[in-house]
């Protein structure tokens, strides 16, 4: 992972092959934004060359010129933060904007940030976006660029507290998006049911997490079978993980329950081969979970974390589930299976009771759930769905955090399309309204908890170009905003 450390020096007189200094836009013109003291005639001569250049200041604009004689480094990096008022540009710019620039110089050695960061939130917002822009995925290539290797973020606040716990805390929050990232590119040949269990395995050895895993006999013993009867049709059989953090002293129980679908072929429903493309995605909740929780960890938060995998590759085969079957889920409650395809809500239905049986005080869960996502809401911009209260509170939390959530509602009526001839419900409904129909289908097996759905299918994995912080691939959506809500539930 790139080093990011903070540092008091004038910034004339870094060594660095770069530095970045942010550019934004006050009504028609572009401006250079305050950041680190950068010499009088540096900031005269960037002026100057801002129209010329023809920079605009918004946001993903990433232009580089010569430094200069005022500077040690060799380029200067103009990153557009957009428009800016007497305040300067928000967090989320600042992340973006620093994600942005660093992702550019991929390859680069020492990069100096002199971006706005007179804040202990600055600090943090600048320094996460930095870390998450410098995020590559090379485990395939056989020809690789490496991410900038170091960086420096310049600061008149970098001694303080404040500013290190801001800059220690983005350095968690990278690592975790990192990890859910990796886990979402990597092949559907590598990353099954089997080997995802032993990943979450591997990655609390070490720390206070504690990591239980459910083979399938133990999962057919428990009545768990929606988690059977998507994985029947593979030869790689399902698990359900469990990941427990458990401080003493814990302030409130929160349980997280993420969608593991690690390769959807749809089953015998059987998707068109270019729906399968990016099909190795269907478990970004569960890599989402696992990180959540093992970032926690590494905060040290006051907040019992327990999350759940529900893993399982949906395949077509002699031995698939078939659309008519009826399976049983845990605790009892029976489902028509109409299409095989809509197998994601059967996994996490199982796993919402399990995590019920533990009455925490608030249950998230996250998943790449439905099309009817993307048809809604597009591909940036997740959908949040549950208990009123529940809802504002994830939705709250994603706005600090600095990701796109959008609150929806589950309208009483659409359940009714859920009814079945033969079971206590079916696993589809109305097509118009398929993510809330989905939503509802869950609340069936969440109990009286107080209870929150993310359905992350579209921003879980960004198929068109990179921007600002966000890669091609998996993006890990979701971390930041979980972490949030953690973090938030430590302090009532």
């Amino acid at each position: 992972m790139t080093e990011l450390t903070l540092t008091t020096k004038n910034v004339a007189r870094i060594q660095a092959d770069a530095v970045v200094v942010a550019v934004g836009r006050r009504g028609e013109d572009a401006v250079l934004v305050p950041g680190a003291d950068l010499p009088a005639a540096t900031v005269k001569t960037l002026t100057s060359l801002l129209p010329a250049l023809g920079v605009s200041g918004k946001a993903d604009e990433v232009l580089r010129v010569a430094a200069g004689k005022e500077l040690a480094a060799d380029v200067v990096v103009l990153t557009g933060v957009g428009p800016v008022g007497d305040e300067g540009p928000d967090l989320e710019a600042l992340r973006r904007a620093a994600g942005a620039a660093v992702r550019s110089l991929a390859g680069t050695a020492d990069v100096a940030l002199a971006l706005p960061a007179v804040t202990a939130e600055q600090v943090g917002a600048v320094s996460e976006g930095a870390l998450l822009g410098a995020y590559s995925f090379n485990r395939y290539r056989t020809t690789r660029t490496a991410p900038v290797a170091r960086l420096e973020l310049v600061s008149d606040v970098a001694k303080t507290k404040e500013a290190k716990a801001a800059h220690a805390r983005a350095v968690v929050v990278a690592d975790a998006v990192a990890g859910v990232r990796d886990l979402v590119n990597a092949s559907p040949a590598d990353l099954y049911p089997e080997s995802f269990a032993e990943e979450a395995t591997a990655g609390a050895k070490g720390t206070k997490v504690k990591v239980t895993v459910l083979d399938e006999k133990e999962l057919a013993a428990g009545g768990f079978g929606g988690l059977i009867g998507v994985g029947m049709g593979s030869a790689r059989p399902p698990r359900l993980v469990k990941v427990t953090y458990s401080p003493a002293r814990a302030k409130a129980h929160v349980g997280l329950v993420g969608k593991g679908i690690t390769f959807d072929s749809g089953g015998l429903s059987i998707k068109p081969a270019k729906g399968m493309e990016t099909m190795k995605m269907d478990m970004a909740g569960a890599a989402t979970v696992l990180h959540t929780v093992l970032a926690a960890a590494a905060l040290e938060l006051p907040v019992r974390v327990t999350g759940w995998l529900a893993l399982a590759e949906n395949m077509p085969s002699g031995t698939a589930q078939r659309p008519s079957d009826v399976i049983t889920i845990r605790g009892g409650k029976t489902v028509e299976v109409l299409n095989t395809d809509a197998e994601g809500r059967l996994v996490m239905a199982d796993a919402l009771v399990a995590a019920g049986e533990e009455n925490p005080d608030l249950l998230i869960d996250i998943a790449t759930l439905t099309g009817a996502q993307m048809v809604a809401l597009g591909s940036q911009v997740g959908a949040v769905m549950g208990t009123d209260g529940v809802r504002e509170q994830v939705v709250a939390a994603a706005g600090t955090a600095g990701e796109q959530f959008w609150p929806m509602p589950l309208p009483a009526e659409l359940a009714d399309s859920m009814k079945s001839q033969v079971a206590d419900i079916a696993n589809m409904g109305d097509r118009f309204g398929g993510m809330l129909v989905a939503g509802l289908f869950l609340k069936e097996f969440v109990g009286d908890t107080p209870w929150a759905h993310l359905d992350i299918a579209g921003p879980a994995y960004n198929e068109g170009s990179p921007r600002g912080y966000t890669p091609e691939g998996g993006t890990g959506v979701g971390v930041r905003t979980l972490l949030t809500v953690l973090e938030q539930a430590a302090t009532r």
